[in-house]
């Protein structure tokens, strides 16, 4: 290592900026799909690919969750980490729509479709340290804990500076990968526009308990002030909730004491799984969509919610930029073996496009959800009643929407697999 403050060239093919839940499945399927790509991943956080994570996973009442969509558990177990994964993972077998006040309602069962579950609630930590820990395997340069200081990208690629271990490095990659997120500020530094649609609705999430345990059942339920969403979380009657609501309502409930949120949180969802016992620590942030118009240029490309963030109603934010990454993975392997230059916006084209049809096909689904279940929508309540009765009682309707939430209505790309 040099002196501090001296800087130091490196050169790696593709750079990526975020060790994350994106970052490292990028990563992770890169050194499957092209083992002999240089790549190295620059993460802020303090963490060693070298880390086990059943000694540093400490499970939490608290704990932040993702839902998986069955075929994010397809992509993980053609990663080969899907058995890992698979051990802190609560299955979803069934999953209730309905509306508050109306009759109608729609189910999804996992049986129907001969799976044993629609999707997974996994940890954000328990999914993390597990990516991580699978890296450690693999030929990829783990830059940790570090920091971007400045980046710039060309149709020679991208010349970045990384300060680490009180040095800074200058390092040249083919390829800048931007996988930390919407706001680390990177994004706007390298010069990305970003439009966004402001819902003026935050999203409450905390864990809950429930007298009668959830049974693998999901609830989506739709109430004037928005959805409230129950995930079957780890223990027999934990849920993970995910309420969605007006910005004038979110700083009120926030104050509630436990009890009096427990109260309001009843009688907007009912008494299907008992009463509400407990609740955990709450956390809300703002809800709109963002999207980055174009997210690549030559020499870098922006990723998951750098990307794309999504409304949480339909669940799809992490499965849809999880596909993307495969997509991407796969786009870069083939480019590496014809000897296409990985800088050449031209060799991501087929990338980009692939993955946006994807982007408007989940944007739309999710939007179109909000608009017709908003309090504002227009939409009599007795026509969104007899939508899901007849949702309920069309099979291949049922079967569509099941195939939607569990991602097998798009193309996925993981080692090769269509």
């Amino acid at each position: 290592m040099a002196e501090s403050g001296e800087a130091v060239d490196h050169h790696c093919q593709v750079l990526i900026v975020g060790g994350g839940m994106a970052g490292a499945s990028l990563a992770l399927a890169l050194s499957r799909h092209a083992p002999d790509m240089s790549v190295a991943v620059v993460e802020s956080a303090p963490i060693t690919p070298d880390v086990s994570p059943h000694e540093h996973y400490q499970p939490s009442y608290d704990a932040r969750a993702t839902a998986l969509a069955y075929g994010s558990r397809l992509i993980y177990e053609d990663l080969g980490l899907w058995p890992a994964i698979a051990e802190g993972a609560t299955g979803i077998h069934r999953i209730h729509v309905s509306e508050r006040g109306r009759f109608g309602s729609a189910r999804m069962d996992a049986a129907e479709h001969g799976q044993d579950a629609l999707g997974y609630v996994v940890d954000n930590a328990w999914l993390g340290l597990n990516l991580v820990s699978a890296l450690g395997n693999a030929d990829i340069q783990w830059l940790c804990p570090a920091r971007v200081q400045s980046a710039q990208s060309s149709q020679q690629g991208a010349e970045v500076r990384i300060e680490r271990d009180g040095a800074t490095e200058s390092w040249h990659c083919d390829l800048l990968v931007v996988a930390d997120g919407g706001r680390s500020g990177l994004r706007e530094a390298l010069g990305f526009s970003v439009q966004r649609r402001d819902y003026d609705q935050h999203a409450m999430v905390a864990t809950v308990t429930t007298s009668r345990p959830h049974e693998g059942v999901a609830y989506e339920r739709f109430t004037d002030d928005g959805p409230v969403a129950l995930l079957p979380h780890r223990k027999s009657h934990d849920y993970a909730l995910v309420w969605t609501m007006p910005a004038t309502e979110v700083e009120r409930r926030m104050a509630l004491d436990d009890r009096a949120f427990l109260k309001e949180l009843q009688g907007l969802f009912g008494w299907r799984r008992g009463r509400f016992e407990r609740v955990g620590r709450r956390h809300s942030y703002a809800l709109g969509l963002e999207q980055a118009p174009e997210p690549a240029r030559p020499g870098v490309v922006l990723v998951g919610n750098a990307a794309h963030a999504l409304h949480p109603v339909a669940g799809q934010g992490f499965n849809l930029a999880l596909r993307g990454l495969m997509r991407l993975s796969a786009c870069l392997a083939q480019a590496h073996r014809d000897g296409q230059s990985l800088s050449d916006l031209h060799t991501l084209r087929p990338y980009l496009d692939e993955h946006q049809q994807d982007v408007d096909a989940i944007v739309g689904f999710s939007d179109g959800i909000i608009r017709v279940f908003s309090g504002s929508s227009g939409f009599p309540g007795h026509i969104r009643d007899l939508g899901l009765l007849a949702l309920d009682a069309a099979p291949g309707a049922r079967h569509w929407l099941a195939r939607q939430n569990m991602g097998l209505n798009r193309r996925r790309s993981s080692l090769g697999h269509e």
